[in-house]
Formats: structure tokens, sequence, C-alpha cells
């Protein structure tokens, strides 16, 4: 089942004390983040180790991600031996939310499905979603009364609110090493100008 919104999932089951019920635990769960995070330069980009380091993730995982098309870095993917992949605050951020979505036994296919709807937003949107599962489909829920209405539904037994892992990866990056994309970083891997950036990288990196 593809991602889809938590709204009306629970039509008609107005019942005051489920709801206030399902109110407080989305609040100890905090599923109801409703700060604006800060944002973040996009030319920043943070390597692999650097990545694994602030996802919660082995490199095995960012690799075998990478390789499959599930989370690859925007900002620089690898091109052939000795290039460095460069992830995104955003890249490290739907990294960090598919290792949580993955240990709650979400499947594959359904964490794919999250992972291309979360890419289809703006970064704006994200740190507006939270996503609960209840282990077999993922929803989205950009209200507090769509995440009461899957809790009180009994549907969402598990959530996360991207504005609350924003803050964590933000948290993490802050003592770890980021360095600024160039230019040439955006420059498609066939383009012909690919070999001559490569050279340009190596007397800079030498």
């Amino acid at each position: 089942m593809a991602v889809s919104s938590g709204e009306g999932k629970t039509a008609g089951q107005e019942d005051p004390v489920r709801r206030e019920s399902a109110r407080q635990r989305a609040g100890e769960q905090g599923l109801l983040f409703d700060e604006q995070p800060t944002a973040l330069p996009g030319d920043i980009g943070y390597r692999g180790p650097t990545a694994c380091a602030a996802a919660g993730i082995t490199y095995r995982q960012l690799d075998y991600w990478a390789r499959t098309g599930l989370v690859e870095p925007t900002i620089r993917a690898a091109h052939g031996s000795g290039s460095q992949r460069l992830y995104s605050f955003r890249d490290i951020l739907v990294l960090k939310v598919v290792k949580r979505l993955l240990d709650t036994g979400v499947s594959l296919q359904q964490i794919r499905t999250a992972v291309q709807h979360l890419r289809d937003r703006g970064v704006a949107d994200l740190a507006q979603i939270t996503l609960m599962s209840d282990g077999v489909s993922v929803y989205e829920c950009t209200s507090a009364d769509e995440v009461i209405d899957l809790l009180q539904g009994g549907q969402g037994v598990f959530g996360i609110a991207l504005g609350r892992v924003w803050r964590e990866v933000e948290g993490s990056l802050a003592e770890l090493p980021g360095e600024r994309a160039a230019v040439e970083d955006t420059v498609p891997a066939d383009h012909p100008a690919d070999e001559l950036a490569r050279r340009r990288r190596a007397r800079r990196t030498g």
C-alpha cells in the first residue's frame, strides 16, 4: 500500500476518552512536534562515514542503499575508484528515517514508497510530517488531529515526527565534519567535464 494520508481513518469514532488517551500517547512519544527547525545551508555535504554516524547506520547499509537506489547522495555520487559520495542534510534525514522504519519491521517495498514520497516533498514540508506505521503500511500525517486519529483507531502503533528527527540529525552533524560542495559536484556523471572535475578534486585533496 502506498504512503497515504492519515486523514479520515477513524471517521465516526469520536470517543472523547479514547481521543484524550490517544492525544496523551502522541505527546509522550513526541509525535506532535510543531517547532520550525533551523534551515541549513544547501551546499554543505557530508562524506559517507559522517552520514553513517549521524544516521546511526553502518557503512555497509549506506553503500547498499546507494547502489540499489534506495537513498542516493544528492550532492555527489561516487564516480569510480577513489571518489567520495557526498550526502546532503536532507539525505541523512531520510537515511535515519529508513533505519527507524526497518527497525520496526516495515517492508523494504513500503520503505521505498515512503522514501519516494519524501523525495517529492519540499525540504520545509518535511519538518511538518509525522510518519505512522502499523508495521505493514506507512501513513503520512500533516496535523496533530491526523496523528491522534490513527492512534485512536489502533493503526499507528509507531510514529516518526520528521521535525524531531531533523533536530537529532542537526545536533549530530554539529559535532561532525562537513564540506562545502564545489560547483563541479553538480556536473552529471556522463558529462565531458567530469574527468576534468575529478582531476581538479585530486589536486585539491592531494
